[in-house]
């Protein structure tokens, strides 16, 4: 089927089809969702499981281990990572890619429902959170207002939370740093001691006192009325009257030896806004929804909020569409230049408007095509699917330069406009179907791609590779249509005198090029074997520069925010913390003007929680356009602004590009060792060790161990034989001190709607002495008081503040941030240093984070790079239906390693995922040029019966202006990515840089050192006739 000649044939039908693709890209443009990344499914489910006040050791035996035990023998389980802190127990697992998150929930309910019965009694029921992107709040305001505090939390919840929820698109609106009502019963220990009246019998009288119970139903006539026993408080006057005992006939009231207060719970964060106390609230989106229409929508509330509730003030401080807006603005731009960059080497070259339109037209078309594809496929508008877009705007030409490149020179001869557009298109659709299929063909195996790497870059390699479709269906259709219709041949060039001018100086210029280069083909094969050796050379020139060239796992980029992470001693108050933290504050409102808003987040529990002694400030910056330091520099002069701040250890980083590459991976630090063995104290010790050994290498900054023991405890031990005699549990004891210090839950109080707990503590037993507390009573089971110091004995100790597992087995990480130096350098050195370490019976210590990721990705893209090439040759191979010729075409491929390495090298960029992905796009990219080339040469020896020198010049000369043409096209629209500008730009940088230099450098081996190449297969290791071989020799298209 000749496409061309039905093209021709039926021009209305043609431009009717690319219309209705036209229409229905333009749609699909407007209705796709904007987001910074793909959406990501990452296979990690996490158990967390509460149990207040009991110490991280008794967490870790008491709840995490039974739990880990149980999960670890789900199906499709990779690792298991634990963190066991005061109070609080995170099990997360990850599954290998590919894995049905909901059957593997489903497994892990299972196998918690059977663990159940292992864990405390008072242990909360275990949560299951499966980890979104979605999840994480795209935009975070600060909250002012003169309420009182629980007010305050109350309104937000009344007044503001319903109203950001109604949004369309939004699914939750968390909220951080709020006071939480609570009812307090702060009783009198001395009162109660005087009265010999016991903590549990005080509870049991509050609880007994507060029920609403189902009394039965009577039957009335023809109706069943029911019956309820009302008796929950509906004041606090009524729990203050509590009668909880009875003296000498006089009843003893809760007010008498208690203060009843309506205060909040005990707060254990602190939020500041700007430096001053809020409440911090996080939106967080639906998935699969438009990330920037819904911030917008948001913030248009937020607005409205301010407007019609003069009492409270919303600040954004963190909006993260502004960040995806500016990236993905910044590449189309950036994409947009590339283009325009092209179309001006067409003109260039082909020194002709409507040539050029023609061709230009294969840009649009194709873009606007894969739009559609985009919105059927389920894609998002995103750095990765526009970067696709972006790095393919100079390939999207390629196929429709070498149609009209060829249309033309049959028009030149004197072919008709309609008989010399049929011939000449038609004598390329192999060629140019070839290079767009070994394209398409190092793509596929990007599909094999496990992990996080593949699950990002498949869109792109989607993208692009319909992108490439459309391009070569364009350049067999429109481009044919177009050229039979306004393509005429004008004698002597343009009529103008200013563009005749330009005409006949690029005339003279593309001539003496063709000339030169004409004259090096013929010394380049006259010694064909020096020639062939000298690429050989430079490529092992070029190789021996390696080690010269930094290694790391994804680019950094600048994400327009600073932070600072701060400790104090383990145990210090969280008052304290926040007056070092306004210091902080000071000295940044001071050194970074570019600050927009900070945010301060001290003390609090959760996910990764260092305890009251530290806390940590996000510093939102202005866009990077208007500010001239980057966020690194900004990190770097604050690291020596803080430095002096006594009794704190503060670390300062830069927000780190593409941070969800590495956040389930273990942290976000890029410098990541573990310190494995049962021991704490020995491995704390080892792991200081190792801190200072990383700490010393060139380039560390910030380095820390996950492990800090010291928190002060006191352990008391209950002597079970004692009271055992005195008729008492371990249970009672526990729960009495319980109640002593933290208080206990006794019931709701219920107001409005809503419900409050009810606490029963001492009053200021955390200010009490030890033997204080020792000298309350509890009752036995004989209704006798004990004396608490009677069973029990105390003594001090210091623990753990958190005791992290992986794989069952005690871990203690050190991490540390870089500036400077690339990960591949420091991590040698550190490598280097940990040689000198004399490590314990049973510990070992293993680097883990970006490298342990980094080491998966390059394992995964290395199988893909030898599949990718296996593919080229295969469909070249079909092609020639030869084994020789694919052979000569792939010799393009590793000289292509001599302009990657230089280009890397001459601008400071790292080797990372990105750059190899480019390595796997060149190997499709750098053989169409050669397979041109060869295509060609063949053609001519086999219909025009040229010799094979004579072949071999003809066609490196007729192939000169359209190969210089599609790489010129293909390296200046890339060239804009290639600087890395403006925000998100760096991350397509070292894929954009990469294909560059190995185009540019496989550019000049596909003109001079290929056909030396086929030259020396067919005169001297086929030792065949050197002229006119017989047609079934040298098969090819026709």
């Amino acid at each position: 089927m000749n496409i061309p000649r039905i093209a021709v044939h039926r021009p209305v039908s043609t431009v009717m089809m690319v219309l209705i693709v036209l229409i229905l890209g333009g749609i699909s443009l407007a209705r796709l969702p904007i987001d910074l990344m793909p959406n990501v499914t990452y296979p990690t489910l996490t158990v967390r499981t509460l149990y207040e006040n009991a110490s991280p050791e008794e967490v870790e035996q008491l709840i995490t281990r039974p739990i880990e035990e149980a999960i670890s023998a789900v199906p499709g389980v990779e690792s298991v990572y634990s963190s066991s802190s005061e109070g609080t127990s995170n099990v997360r697992v990850t599954f290998s890619w590919g894995t049905d998150l909901d059957t593997a929930s489903n497994d892990i309910r299972d196998r918690l429902d059977r663990a159940i019965s292992r864990l405390p009694e008072d242990a909360e029921r275990p949560t299951l959170y499966k980890f979104d992107v979605a999840n994480f709040p795209i935009v975070i305001f600060g909250v002012h207002s003169s309420l009182n505090p629980v007010h305050l939390a109350t309104f937000i919840d009344k007044q503001v939370k319903n109203r950001m929820e109604r949004i369309p698109g939004v699914a939750a609106m968390d909220v951080w740093g709020a006071y939480e009502r609570e009812i307090q019963v702060n009783i009198d220990g001395e009162k109660i001691k005087a009265m010999d009246l016991s903590l549990d019998q005080i509870l049991d009288r509050v609880e007994e006192g507060n029920v609403t119970l189902p009394a039965g139903s009577i039957d009335r006539g023809n109706f069943e009325i029911t019956l309820r026993t009302r008796g929950e408080f509906t004041s606090l006057d009524q729990l203050a009257n509590t009668v909880v005992a009875i003296r000498e006939g006089a009843p003893t009231r809760l007010r008498d030896i208690a203060r009843i207060d309506d205060t909040w719970k005990k707060m254990t964060r602190l939020i500041t806004v700007n430096g001053k106390p809020g409440i911090r609230l996080g939106i967080r989106k639906q998935s699969g929804t438009n990330t920037a229409e819904v911030a917008a929508r948001v913030l248009k509330q937020a607005d409205e909020i301010n407007r019609d509730l003069p009492q409270i003030h919303l600040t954004p401080i963190i909006d993260t569409s502004k960040y995806i807006r500016n990236s993905i603005t910044n590449v189309g731009t950036m994409a947009l230049y590339g283009g325009i960059l092209a179309v001006f080497v067409l003109l260039f070259f082909l020194r002709n408007v409507v040539s050029t339109l023609i061709i230009a037209t294969a840009i649009p078309v194709s873009i606007v095509a894969t739009f559609a594809l985009m919105y059927f496929g389920g894609y998002t508008l995103n750095i990765m699917t526009l970067g696709g877009l972006a790095l393919g705007i100079g390939m999207l030409v390629d196929n429709a330069i070498v149609v009209l490149e060829n249309i033309y020179r049959h028009r030149e001869a004197g072919e008709g406009a309609e008989s010399g557009t049929i011939r000449g298109a038609g004598e390329v659709v192999a060629p140019i179907v070839a290079s767009t299929l070994t394209t398409l063909a190092v793509f596929l195996p990007l599909v094999f791609v496990r992990g996080m790497s593949g699950v990002m870059f498949i869109q792109l390699a989607s993208v692009v590779s319909f992108a490439l479709l459309c391009a070569l269906l364009v350049s067999l259709t429109i481009v044919p249509v177009m050229s039979a219709k306004f393509l005429h041949l004008r004698e002597g060039g343009p009529d103008r005198r200013w563009t005749r001018g330009l005409y006949e100086w690029s005339t003279r210029l593309l001539s003496a090029l063709e000339k030169g280069y004409t004259r090096l083909l013929r010394a380049a094969m006259a010694r064909s074997g020096t020639a062939i050796l000298a690429a050989f050379l430079l490529l092992a020139g070029s190789l021996a520069l390696i080690p010269l060239i930094g290694v790391e796992f994804m680019p950094s980029a600048d994400e327009g925010e600073v932070q600072i992470n701060a400790e104090m001693e383990v145990g210090t108050r969280l008052d304290l913390l926040a007056q070092k933290f306004r210091v902080i504050q000071e000295i940044v409102d001071r050194e970074v003007p570019e600050a927009k808003n900070t945010v301060t987040s001290m003390g609090g529990s959760g996910w990764r929680s260092r305890g009251s002694h530290a806390g940590q400030m996000q510093i939102a910056l202005v866009p990077r356009s208007e500010r001239s330091r980057s966020s690194e520099d900004i990190a770097a002069d604050l690291r020596k602004k803080l430095a002096g701040i006594p009794g704190m250890v503060i670390r300062t980083r830069a927000g780190q590009g593409l941070f969800l590459f590495r956040i389930f991976s273990g942290g976000v630090e890029k410098i990541q060792l573990e310190v494995r063995g049962y021991d704490l104290e020995t491995a704390t010790t080892l792991a200081e060790t190792v801190r200072k050994l990383v700490e010393s290498v060139d380039g560390v900054t910030d380095a820390q161990t996950s492990s800090e023991s010291g928190t002060p405890e006191e352990i008391v031990s209950v002597d079970r034989g004692k009271a055992a005699d005195l008729k008492l549990t371990v249970s009672q004891v526990a729960n009495t001190l319980q109640t002593i210090l933290s208080g206990t839950l006794a019931g709701t109080y219920r107001e409005g709607g809503d419900e409050y707990d009810i606490r029963v503590k001492i009053d200021g037993a955390d200010r009490m002495a030890t033997g204080e507390i020792l000298d309350l009573t509890l009752t036995g089971a004989d209704g006798e008081p004990v004396v608490l110091r009677n069973v029990v004995s105390v003594e001090p100790l210091k623990g753990p503040v958190q005791i992290e597992r992986k794989d069952q087995e005690r871990v203690v990480t050190i991490s540390a941030n870089i500036t400077g130096r690339d990960m591949g350098s420091i991590l040698r050195d550190i490598r280097g240093k940990l040689r000198s370490v004399a490590l314990p019976k049973d510990f070992s210590i293993v680097i883990s984070g970006d490298y342990e990721e980094q080491q998966k990705a390059f394992r995964e893209l290395v199988v893909s790079l030898v599949l990718a090439l296996i593919l080229v040759y295969m469909v070249m191979a079909s092609l020639y239906e030869s084994f020789r010729y694919p052979m000569v075409v792939m010799f393009s491929v590793p000289m292509a390693a001599i302009g990657v390495i230089l280009a890397l090298f001459l601008t400071g960029s790292t080797f990372n995922v990105q750059s190899f992905i480019g390595c796997i796009l060149l190997a499709g990219i750098v053989v169409n040029n050669a397979i041109l080339l060869v295509d060609h040469t063949n053609l001519l020896r086999r219909r025009d019966g040229l010799p094979l020198r004579e072949a071999i010049e003809e066609a490196g000369r007729r192939r000169l202006r359209p190969i210089l043409m599609t790489a010129t096209t293909t390296i200046l629209a890339m060239l804009p990515l290639a600087f890395g500008l403006g925000e998100g730009g760096e991350v397509q940088a070292p894929m954009a840089r990469t294909v560059i230099g190995g185009l540019a450098s496989s550019t000049f081996i596909t003109l001079l050192i290929i056909p030396s190449v086929y030259l020396f297969f067919d005169t001297r290791l086929v030792r065949r006739k050197k002229e006119n071989p017989p047609e079934k020799e040298h098969p090819g298209p026709s």
